[in-house]
């Protein structure tokens, strides 16, 4: 596809063909109708019996599913003719758009899209100091309309070159072949369902064309944002649609709570709290700390890209329950890294912030490692809240419930990571914090996940006794744990755990144990017994002090997440 072609395309002339097909189907369908009248019920209420009438019969009732069948691919050339007209015109709205504000800019495109100005402060047609990046803006916008158009054309052209072939070889008036085109037809506007695989998903969505693409996007927000196998272009823009309407709905929560009532009711000795308040209390403290997660995600996006702010993706969001957000510091699909941190207990969109802050300074650390290798490959650090984590130590992080019910939400979402990825990713890390371990931990031990790399940073335990058990090489399964980090007290509850630790202990007593402890998910991840290189911490560090500016663990996880190893 060219500019000359997409721009004189008479995409109105689609249109006439598509009213010529539907007059032919209306049409047809009236002949099928008076048929039906004319010769089929006036023979089933005849007195017409024996062989031949059976055999008279069952032709007739064969030619009847024929021209249901053929009725019912001319149909289907309407529809494509239609879908033919929406991607096209799309397409060349787009491009004309970009030629006139080419103009507007004093620009000059050529036939083969190259853009020239004059670069003469004096001359009238100086196109201005900042015609370089005008000029790069609009060109791509001009490849951009041009593959719409091209995508459209392959798309719309292999289905109606299957529907021409169909009616060519008489295999259209088959009802079953019928039938299966009318499936594949309506599939175009059928999103699958949440859970589906995500290269299934991706192969629908790339069935779709632009145009039909966006028309989902904007009907469909709430089902495709958190939809695994939808790139993250797409994904992001669907979800500005559920934030934008996720902060007007807890917005119109707080402004519907009205003021709060009494803290307490009575007086002197029979002064006690008053219930109402309490609700009232929890339904503001939830609704406040929705909203707070609501404003970090739109400062973050907000933010203006620069060498230090990469640009992020809202590849998820939803406030149900605590609320959950997925949000990627540079695109997934095209960066050659791909790292995705899972935080633990306290996790929500409420602390969706300081997450994303972690995610930044990872980044950074992966990107500070790529320079000092001479190495120009990009990192993406995505922030996985897409699941419900504990929200206290006790008793909630003390149940393994919240690590089960994560798992197939994660596996999902790293097929999905593949499935949309600009060829393959070059080296892909999970990273987990805390409780996260244990969510990571459950979802590689029980399913498998696609990754090069685990981090295990302040790890309760993953669920396994060694490295190995998380089914990837071992040797690229890493752990850290700093001795101030109180996580290091999270005893261990299984019979098996406890012995070995009192084995331990009384080892250690007299000057020979060997440091095999365990926690309350399994061994202790830096322990010599399970296998994981331990990653250098600052001896001091607490239990949310790895990503601190200063923090070796912080280099190592940069490393890492680019590919150069601990």
């Amino acid at each position: 596809m060219d500019i000359k072609t997409l721009q004189g395309a008479d995409v109105i002339g689609i249109t006439t063909a598509k009213n010529a097909f539907d007059t032919l189907a209306t049409a047809f369908g009236q002949h099928i109708e008076n048929w039906q009248h004319e010769v089929v019920d006036r023979l089933n209420h005849s007195e017409w019996t024996g062989t031949a009438a059976g055999h008279a019969n069952t032709r007739i009732q064969f030619l009847q599913n024929e021209l249901q069948a053929a009725k019912q691919e001319l149909a289907l050339v309407s529809r494509a003719l239609q879908d033919a007209y929406d991607g096209f015109a799309a397409a060349q709205s787009h491009l004309i758009n970009a030629l006139d504000d080419a103009k507007t800019h004093k620009l000059t495109v050529a036939a083969d899209g190259g853009i020239t100005w004059e670069k003469d402060p004096n001359s009238p047609n100086f196109a201005g100091n900042d015609a370089a990046t005008q000029a790069q803006q609009i060109q791509a916008r001009i490849t951009a309309a041009l593959n719409e158009a091209d995508h459209a054309d392959q798309t719309i052209n292999a289905r109606l070159g299957h529907l021409a072939t169909n009616a060519s070889n008489g295999t259209g008036l088959d009802s079953a072949t019928a039938k299966a085109d009318q499936s594949a037809a309506d599939a175009l506007s059928q999103i699958p369902a949440a859970g589906t695989d995500p290269n299934s998903v991706k192969a629908w969505w790339n069935g779709l064309t632009d145009e039909q693409q966006q028309r989902m996007i904007l009907n469909h927000p709430d089902q495709l944002g958190n939809l695994d196998g939808i790139p993250a272009v797409d994904r992001n823009q669907a979800n500005l649609i559920n934030l934008a309407r996720g902060k007007q709905d807890i917005q119109r929560q707080l402004d519907g709570l009205g003021p709060a009532p009494a803290a307490t009711l009575g007086s002197g000795r029979f002064i006690r709290p008053n219930p109402a308040y309490t609700e009232w209390q929890q339904k503001h403290d939830d609704l406040t700390d929705k909203m707070g997660g609501i404003n970090a995600i739109e400062a973050r996006l907000n933010t203006k890209v620069d060498a230090t702010h990469p640009p992020t993706f809202l590849l998820g969001f939803d406030t149900n329950g605590h609320g959950h957000a997925i949000v990627a510091v540079n695109n997934p699909d095209t960066a050659n890294n791909v790292s995705t941190y899972v935080p633990g207990t306290g996790a929500r969109l409420g602390s969706i912030g300081s997450d994303i802050n972690r995610s930044d300074v990872m980044v950074a650390s992966a990107d500070n490692a790529n320079r000092q290798a001479g190495d120009k490959s990009t990192t993406s650090s995505i922030t996985w809240v897409g699941y419900d984590a504990p929200q206290s130590i006790i008793p909630e992080a003390a149940d393994d419930t919240y690590a089960k019910n994560a798992e197939d939400k994660l596996v999902s979402f790293e097929n999905g990571l593949h499935a949309t990825h600009d060829g393959k990713i070059g080296n892909n890390t999970i990273l987990a914090h805390s409780y996260g371990t244990t969510t990571v931990g459950y979802a590689m031990r029980d399913h498998g996940l696609p990754v090069d790399n685990a981090v295990l940073i302040a790890s309760p335990g993953a669920g396994v006794e060694t490295a190995k058990d998380l089914r990837i090489d071992p040797s690229h399964v890493y752990a850290a744990q700093s001795p101030a980090d109180a996580i290091g007290w999270a005893a261990a509850t299984d019979p098996g755990g406890v012995g070995d630790n009192i084995w331990d202990n009384i080892k250690t007593d007299f000057g020979f144990g060997d440091g095999d402890h365990h926690l309350m998910y399994g061994r202790q991840t830096t322990a010599p017994q399970f296998g994981a290189t331990v990653l250098p911490t600052d001896p001091n560090a607490g239990h949310s002090d790895y990503w601190n500016a200063d923090s070796p663990t912080l280099v190592s996880m940069g490393k890492i997440m680019a590919g150069k190893g601990a």
